[in-house]
C-alpha cells in the first residue's frame, strides 16, 4: 500500500477539519476586528489581529498530524480559508494565497523528518515557521519596511507566541488526547496508523 496515498477516511477527516476551523478562523478574525477597534485610538491597531494568528494555522497542523501524509496540511488549511471566505471573511480571495504560505509553514517542519517525528519539538518548529513565513508574506503586503521598527517588532512577538500557544502547544496537546483515547489509531511510539 503507498503511505502517501490518500483514503476515503483522510478525505472526510480533512473536510471536516476544514469546515469546523473556516468557522473557528472567521470567528478569530471577528475577535481581531473587536480588537482592533480597541487598539486603535491608542494607535496600536496594526496589533488587532497578532494575537490571534497561531489559531489561524491550527488546521494544517492539526491535520499533518492526524493524516501524517505530505501536502494535507496545505489542502485543509486552504479549503478552511475558502470556506471563511464563503462565510463572509471581509478580506476576501487574499486569505487563500496567505492560507497556502501558512499550510507551507506548517509543514516544512514535518516534511524535514518524513513526515515521521511528531514530538513537541517538531510542533513548536512547526509554530515558528508558521510565524515566519506568516510574518513575511504579512510584511510584504503591509509594507512593514515604512513602519517604526518596534511596532515591526511587537508584531512579531506577538505573532510568534500565539502560534507557539496555539499551534505549537494546543494542537498537539489535542492530538496526542485523541491519540492516548485511541481514536485516531496511531502508534504513540513508532507514529505509525494501525490499520
Amino acid at each position: 500500500m503507498n503511505r502517501n496515498k490518500l483514503t476515503l477516511r483522510d478525505y472526510l477527516l480533512m473536510a471536516l477539519i476544514s469546515v469546523v476551523f473556516g468557522v473557528l478562523y472567521l470567528m478569530a478574525v471577528y475577535a481581531g476586528t473587536a480588537l482592533t477597534t480597541i487598539l486603535t485610538p491608542f494607535g496600536l491597531g496594526v496589533l488587532g489581529y497578532e494575537p490571534f494568528f497561531g489559531i489561524w494555522f491550527m488546521a494544517a497542523i492539526i491535520t499533518t498530524y492526524l493524516i501524517r501524509k505530505p501536502a494535507v496540511g496545505i489542502i485543509t488549511e486552504v479549503i478552511a480559508a475558502l470556506i471563511e471566505v464563503m462565510l463572509g471573511n471581509m478580506f476576501g480571495v487574499m486569505v487563500l494565497v496567505s492560507a497556502f504560505i501558512q499550510g507551507v509553514g506548517v509543514e516544512i517542519p514535518f516534511a524535514l523528518t518524513k513526515y515521521e517525528k511528531y514530538s513537541y519539538k517538531i510542533a513548536m518548529l512547526s509554530a515558528l515557521s508558521a510565524a515566519v513565513l506568516s510574518f513575511l508574506w504579512t510584511g510584504f503586503r503591509s509594507n512593514y519596511l515604512a513602519m517604526d521598527w518596534r511596532i515591526v517588532a511587537t508584531i512579531f512577538v506577538i505573532r510568534l507566541l500565539s502560534s507557539l500557544f496555539f499551534t505549537g502547544y494546543l494542537s498537539k496537546r489535542i492530538c496526542d488526547k485523541l491519540d492516548e483515547a485511541g481514536i485516531l489509531n496511531h502508534n504513540l511510539e513508532t507514529g505509525e496508523i494501525i490499520e
